[in-house]
Formats: structure tokens, sequence, C-alpha cells
């Protein structure tokens, strides 16, 4: 899986978030406070400068 979702799957502001009907998608924390961080980002991010290693929620 981390390859398919990229550096949001080892992001402390990443929260992983599933839909109803089982679809997921990844939040990123960092969208609420700096508009350079787009709330649901097109996966896989190879690049991303919010990046702070960690355990995403």
């Amino acid at each position: 899986m981390t390859a398919a979702v990229g550096l949001c799957a080892t992001c402390a502001h990443a929260r992983r978030v599933q839909s109803a009907k089982g679809s997921v998608f990844w939040l990123c924390g960092l969208a609420s406070t700096d508009r350079r961080f787009p709330k649901y980002p097109p996966l896989p991010v190879v690049r991303c400068a919010g990046h702070r290693p960690g355990s995403p929620t």
C-alpha cells in the first residue's frame, strides 16, 4: 500500500479516511491551515514540502 499512497503513508499530518462505501482517501492535515496543500492530494504523493515522518492517523 505504501507505494500506491506515497509519502502520505508515512506522514504525521496524514489521516486515512474510509467512506461508508469502502473507498479510501488520504486527508492532509496541513490543508486546514495552509492553502498550498490540497485537502485530498492525488496519489501517490512523491514530493511534499510539508512531509513530516511519523505515523498517519
